[in-house]
């Protein structure tokens, strides 16, 4: 048994991620500072702290409690909200992490897990890019991670702290907040369950990979043990444009509204899609679980929680 320490573990993937640890053995402290997590989705046998990842508490909570590895998935992820709030959003992607880091370095750490985003690094993909694509960000959100790969990477050469970069592509799946992390299958799950229109932005066009959260989670255990110093593409090296998206939920839900078109919205991508085969090969990871089998398992989840 090992002591993890999870930050963003009351949102979407940090709360998925610490029930499987938990069912591995570990010991699991969260700190979330609830802007967006919800108290509800901490499971229960964790230590939970409600701090700020930039803040001086956090620090020094990571030199009390001494984790021997650290996931680090706390970040603000709105591309709309970097947009209009720019410092806001350095100032918790790069200022936070590069706190993180600083005490990850002081513990001495077994490994620094990143969560970064392939789903805006590389820019507008049409085809499966691999992470020797050059790196082309149009959003602050974008750059933010991937100054935050860089942080992790100078802590990694300088200091020698083992960090790992794991670049998300769309996760979607259980437990994901329809209304402060603007995850297209859950507005689409939680409106269509309810019976209120659906607005697809870009007109339905835009594409992307929509990898399912379980499968993220398995790429963030391999990554205990495996990648020391590397970046790895989690996705599904398939696109999937948003028009698609919404008629198979439609199909499994039953749901018969139009939906309604409006044009794509500022910082976002017309198309992007990552190739996982380094995660392949150094992590052993692939994703299993299609996008059929997510979609059934993310709506049934809603099913049970959406207030009609």
């Amino acid at each position: 048994m090992a002591r993890m320490l999870v930050t963003g573990g009351a949102g979407f993937i940090g709360s998925n991620l610490a029930r499987r640890l938990i069912a591995l053995g570990h010991e699991v402290i969260i700190v979330d500072n609830l802007s967006t997590g919800m108290r509800e989705n901490i499971p229960e046998g964790v230590q939970f702290y409600q701090l700020d990842i930039r803040e001086v508490e956090t620090y020094n909570l990571i030199l009390d409690v001494k984790p021997e590895y650290i996931f680090h998935l706390a970040a603000q992820i709105d591309v709309r909200k970097s947009v209009d709030e720019p410092q806001f959003d350095a100032e918790v992607n790069i200022l936070g992490t590069l706190n993180l880091l600083k005490a990850a370095k002081k513990v001495e750490v077994n490994r620094f897990i990143f969560s970064s985003s392939g789903g805006v690094l590389y820019g507008n993909t049409n085809v499966p890019v691999d992470e020797t694509y050059p790196i082309n960000p149009i959003s602050p959100y974008g750059i933010s991670k991937w100054v935050g790969e860089l942080y992790c990477n100078f802590f990694y050469r300088e200091f020698g702290v083992p960090i790992v970069s794991l670049r998300y592509a769309n996760v979607y799946g259980p437990r994901q907040n329809p209304l402060g992390e603007a995850g297209v299958v859950a507005i689409f799950a939680s409106r269509m369950l309810r019976g209120d229109p659906c607005i697809l932005y870009g007109y339905g066009k835009p594409v992307r990979d929509y990898v399912y959260v379980e499968d993220v989670v398995e790429a963030n255990i391999l990554a205990m043990h495996k990648g020391e110093g590397e970046a790895f593409n989690i996705g599904t090296g398939k696109g999937t444009t948003v028009e698609q998206l919404f008629r198979m939920m439609a199909d499994i839900i039953g749901y018969k509204v139009a939906p309604v078109y409006k044009p794509k919205r500022p910082g976002e991508l017309d198309s992007s899609m990552v190739d996982y085969s380094k995660a392949k090969r150094v992590l052993g990871w692939e994703p299993k679980v299609t996008l059929e089998e997510g979609l059934r398992m993310t709506i049934d989840w809603f099913r049970e929680r959406v207030k009609l």
